[in-house]
């Protein structure tokens, strides 16, 4: 009996959305190359360029920085688990739906968990978690620099004030913005920073950057309790990361090679020319919005330089736009995220997009918008 199932083929597509991004053809060949060991002597040197990399795009030399075997989700679970035992407490800051999820999953845990939160299209204001501060001994602040589902851009550095001010532990989720925006993560004197591969690095999915600073590893030295999940100990995974190549998984070794070469194409290009990139291109997504008769719904001076979440105020039908634009220019956008879907059409720069690539969606909008 033959096998009706045929060779994978996928169709090519222009992937305008926020994550995964468009994929550099080195970073495929990349991906396609011989597998090895993952406790092979080779692999191992491997493993060691891709932390001296990703150590560079952090801004850091902290010794435990690594890609999690996991997607973005998994690195909120790393950096929220690993900080939280009975007894704690924490403020998470929440202006949209992934930022919500850190807090969701600090609910999983033993601790007190106390939500800040911002209307979406806003940023947290941090007097409000000085506030929520007050008279507790807060362990960790978290927030997101860059939240996908409403384009906003949240500054990081009055956070920090705020963790000094209480002793805090500062976990700062750079998902859309690691590779992008401008983040020193030792500058910033960011506690546990965590990313994903697809966003602005423009790797496979599959891999969540982390870093965690040298006063968050003694918190989690000092735990009295054991984290409550086995894959997610950063105690334990850093061992096969560490010197002692300690066997934990096995992990995705081709999406290692993936990422080790797309971070290599960044840094190739340069992290102030990347940032600098991505503000002209987010500029022409911007001019277009306006010129087309559309709104933004981030608040004005808050608002993402890696995508662009736009208010659906002329009411035009959002998933027919997205579905004429796949099939007949064969690019893809976001038509809005969960309790925002059809309100708003998210435009992404995101990664390796080019004012080349961006104009040609904004051509390809311009195309379908009549007919809508």
């Amino acid at each position: 009996m033959s096998n009706p199932i045929g060779e994978l083929n996928p169709p090519v597509r222009l992937m305008m959305t926020p994550g995964p991004s468009s994929i550099d053809p080195r970073v495929y060949r990349a991906l396609s190359t011989q597998l090895v060991g993952h406790m092979d002597p080779w692999f191992r040197g491997c493993m060691d360029e891709t932390q001296t990399l990703l150590r560079q795009i952090f801004q850091t030399e902290n010794r435990v920085t690594f890609p999690l075997s996991a997607s973005g989700s998994g690195g909120i679970e790393a950096a929220v688990l690993n900080s939280l035992e009975p007894g704690d407490e924490a403020i998470c800051c929440v202006n949209g739906t992934f930022s919500e999820r850190m807090y969701v999953i600090a609910q999983h845990t033993p601790a007190t968990v106390h939500v800040v939160q911002a209307p979406y299209g806003k940023p947290v204001d941090p007097e409000d978690v000085r506030k929520a501060a007050k008279g507790r001994k807060i362990k960790m602040i978290g927030l997101a620099q860059g939240e996908t589902s409403s384009g906003v851009l949240t500054d990081i550095d009055p956070f920090r004030k705020i963790a000094d001010e209480f002793g805090s532990l500062l976990v700062v989720d750079t998902v859309a913005s690691l590779a992008a925006v401008p983040l020193h993560v030792d500058k910033q004197r960011i506690d546990i920073c965590f990313s994903g591969s697809q966003k602005a690095i423009s790797a496979p999915p599959g891999m969540s950057p982390i870093t965690v600073s040298p006063r968050a590893e003694e918190a989690f030295r000092n735990r009295k309790s054991k984290v409550q999940s086995w894959y997610f100990d950063l105690s334990t995974a850093m061992n096969y990361w560490g010197k002692d190549r300690l066997y934990h998984h096995t992990p995705p070794i081709s999406l290692i090679y993936a990422l080790r070469e797309a971070m290599r194409i960044v840094l190739e290009e340069g992290l102030e020319a990347r940032f600098a990139r991505h503000v002209r291109t987010n500029a022409l997504v911007h001019n277009w919005v306006r010129r087309a008769g559309f709104d933004f719904f981030a608040e004005e001076g808050f608002r993402s330089k890696t995508l662009t979440c736009v208010k659906n105020n002329r009411a035009i039908d959002v998933l027919a736009m997205a579905k004429k634009l796949r099939e007949k220019h064969h690019l893809v956008i976001d038509p809005g995220y969960g309790k925002l879907k059809g309100q708003t059409f998210r435009l992404s720069n995101m990664g390796d997009e080019t004012e080349e690539t961006v104009s040609h969606l904004l051509a390809c909008l311009d195309d379908c918008l009549p007919n809508l």
